[in-house]
């Protein structure tokens, strides 16, 4: 039997959505595990404004994550384009947090207030034929350059937040016989639109439309012969640019500079292949050029050995085979204070783990199946599973204690003991209701504020009779009493700094500004099932 090789086919998905998402980020965790489990790439930016984005992958996972949106009531109803290429368009997955989905700089304007008047793609061609209707391109000056709509105007703009300064001096629109000009606008594939209609209504136009989708929604839908648009479509991903059908077109891209190479780019003394084109050369300096040098020379190297360089999991291969067999697995969430806590012993203790970093929203199965109170920190161990943060420091400072932290057999150690629990119960109730009062359907949490200085005022009394809580140097007690100090400062630093806590600042600026402070508190990445093992403290 003669098997027939088929060609993979990815699925490049294109979406936008102006609603207001005020946890806009506390989305960003959960949305990238699940993008990154199912194996999509591309890039998505969130704002309190909406979504915006453009992800490829099998069309399944896609599919998936299309529908992992749509859960959200406020985007059940989320449009999107779709394209098929045979060449994976990105090979990284970001999920961004932005002010603006798309950057206009201008405030107040908001299209989930009001916007311009929708013309389909099939209607677009009687719209901007006519005579007394103005047709603006909004977007870059690069992407004009490769293809337009005939008789656009072009604002000549290098990003889309100096289109408002354009308006207000464009001559094309200015006013004739009293009155203000019919204005159609169009974009790649709508979004810029969006947000530049409101403004015109802003500015007191009245008659405003946009292409409904874009150029991409035209090009998709409207046929060569009967099209009015010159030229290809630059788009933001490996395609480069995209003509009728959306089938790849013919442009490349300067991997120094992202935009399409101008005509007969290469033929110029200034091209040179992964550092500069003719528009970017005399922006990078030689150190930069230099750079370039070098990451085109180890991606050709790689290319020759049939290796993927870009997005490569080399180095988690690498902090993977530095893991000890049989290694705890650390389930953490980095800014919680009983977490911080259990990763201060750890690191302490020398004690390498695999670290799983993980959504409050999106608790992984594998850490309910071993810890069904959901709570971090969980430390996975060989023949025991360790849910609270105090087990685990106790069971690292057990295993190894070079920095003599551990109190246990000492006079103290009883002390020690009380100071850790008021701590973890009358202070970190204040805590929560001085940092979160709405939870709690208070007013303020001023009150529980003044409660809870009660105790900061007692450390404070140590703190002035030695560098520690417990005495001259730090231990246990001032590692798990830290990070909640950390978390009751950082609720309003101002006050915390005003107060006559001057041992007490001192010792908590000393915990912040020290090198296992910036270790503890390395960013990982959510982990998602099939993740490949990160190591816990991070490895060069």
């Amino acid at each position: 039997m003669t098997t027939i090789a088929t060609e993979t086919v990815y699925l490049t998905a294109a979406f936008y959505k102006f609603v207001d998402l005020p946890d806009y980020a506390d989305r960003r965790a959960p949305l990238l595990a699940f993008c990154e489990a199912h194996n999509v790439k591309g890039l998505i930016l969130l704002a309190q404004e909406g979504v915006n984005s453009t992800i490829a992958g099998m069309p399944e996972d896609v599919h998936a994550v299309l529908a992992f949106l749509r859960q959200d009531p406020k985007l059940a109803d989320l449009e999107h384009k779709e394209s098929w290429t045979s060449k994976a368009p990105f090979h990284r997955m970001k999920v961004r947090l932005k002010k603006e989905i798309v950057t206009l700089g201008v405030e107040g304007i908001s299209p989930v207030k009001r916007v311009g008047q929708y013309v389909k793609p099939e209607d677009w061609n009687a719209l901007i034929s006519e005579p007394d209707v103005v047709v603006i391109d909004t977007r870059n000056d690069y992407e004009v350059e490769i293809g337009t709509f005939k008789g656009a105007v072009d604002p000549q703009i290098q990003s889309f937040s100096q289109l408002p300064k354009w308006v207000q001096h464009a001559k094309a629109l200015e006013e004739k016989n009293g009155q203000k000009p019919r204005v159609a606008m169009f974009c790649t594939g709508g979004i810029r639109c969006e947000k530049s209609t409101a403004l015109m209504l802003e500015h007191g136009f009245e008659d405003v439309y946009h292409l409904q989708g874009g150029i991409l929604k035209y090009l998709e839908l409207v046929p060569p012969e009967k099209s009015l648009w010159e030229g290809e479509c630059f788009v933001f991903d490996e395609r480069v640019s995209v003509g009728h059908g959306l089938k790849q077109g013919s442009h490349e891209l300067c991997r120094a500079c992202r935009e399409p190479l101008p005509p007969s780019a290469k033929e110029s003394p200034l091209f040179e292949l992964g550092v500069s084109c003719p528009r970017c050369h005399a922006h990078t300096s030689e150190v930069q050029k230099d750079s370039a040098r070098e990451r085109q020379k180890q991606w050709e190297i790689a290319k020759a050995r049939q290796i993927n360089h870009i997005g490569a999991p080399q180095r988690q291969e690498r902090v993977a085979a530095l893991l000890p067999i049989d290694a705890p697995i650390l389930y953490s969430f980095r800014r919680c204070p009983y977490a911080m806590r259990a990763r201060l012993a750890l690191l302490s203790s020398g004690i390498r783990c695999e670290i799983r970093e993980i959504a409050l929203s999106q608790k992984p199965e594998s850490m309910l199946a071993v810890s069904p109170k959901g709570t971090v920190p969980v430390l996975v161990l060989k023949d025991q599973v360790l849910e609270e943060s105090l087990d685990i420091l106790n069971w690292a400072l057990q295993q190894n204690d070079p920095e003599s932290w551990s109190t246990a057999d000492t006079e103290v150690h009883h002390e020690a003991l009380a100071l850790v629990q008021q701590c973890d119960n009358e202070f970190k109730r204040h805590l929560d209701r001085y940092k979160y009062p709405n939870r709690y359907d208070l007013p303020d949490g001023l009150e529980h504020r003044r409660q809870g200085s009660l105790f900061l005022s007692q450390l404070n009394a140590r703190l002035s009779l030695s560098a520690g809580l417990m005495g001259p140097a730090w231990c246990w007690v001032d590692a798990a009493i830290a990070p909640f100090v950390r978390q009751f400062a950082r609720t309003d630093r101002e006050w915390f700094d005003a107060q006559a806590w001057k041992p007490l600042q001192n010792w908590l600026d000393f915990f912040e500004n020290s090198n296992t402070f910036t270790v503890m508190m390395h960013k990982y990445k959510v982990w998602h099932q099939g993740a490949k093992p990160v190591s816990y403290p991070a490895t060069p």
